[in-house]
C-alpha cells in the first residue's frame, strides 16, 4: 500500500514553500494593526503597568486600591475610571436613574376583585364534579 498520493504529497509540499515565504503583506499590515491596537491598551499613569485591552473596570479599580496608597484617585491612573463608582461596578444605578424613577402600580385588592365577580354572577371558584 502507498503512504499517499501525489495530490496529497504536492499540497504538503506547497505548505511548506509558504511557511519558508514568510508573511504576505495582507498578513503583515493585519499584524501590525493588531499590535497598533493592543499598544493603546490600558497603561497606569503612575507606575506604567499595562492592562490588556478586554481589562473591565472591577480589574482597573482593583490595581489603583491594590497597588498604589489608600486615597489614590482612579482617574489618576486610568482615565476610563473617571465616572467610575465601585459600589456599581455594572453600572446598573446609575443607568436606572438616568431613565428616571420608576412608580410600581399599587396592587388591586384581591376583595375589590370578588366581589366585582360576584356582582356580575360569576363563581369564585371552580366546583369540582362528583362521579
Amino acid at each position: 500500500m502507498g503512504k499517499g498520493s501525489n495530490v496529497q504529497k504536492a499540497q504538503a509540499a506547497r505548505e511548506r514553500n509558504q511557511k519558508k515565504l514568510g508573511k504576505s503583506t495582507e498578513e503583515r499590515k493585519a499584524a501590525s494593526a493588531k499590535a497598533q491596537k493592543d499598544s493603546n491598551a490600558f497603561m497606569c499613569k503612575i507606575c506604567r503597568q499595562t492592562f490588556m485591552i478586554n481589562a473591565k473596570p472591577p480589574t482597573l479599580y482593583l490595581h489603583v486600591t491594590s497597588k498604589h496608597e489608600e486615597g489614590t484617585n482612579p482617574a489618576d491612573c486610568f482615565d476610563s475610571l473617571a465616572d467610575y463608582d465601585p459600589n456599581d461596578p455594572k453600572g446598573l444605578k446609575k443607568a436606572a436613574s438616568a431613565s428616571g424613577a420608576v412608580k410600581k402600580k399599587p396592587p388591586k385588592k384581591k376583595e375589590d376583585d370578588l366581589a366585582n365577580l360576584l356582582d356580575a354572577g360569576l363563581s369564585v371558584g371552580k366546583k369540582k364534579k362528583k362521579f
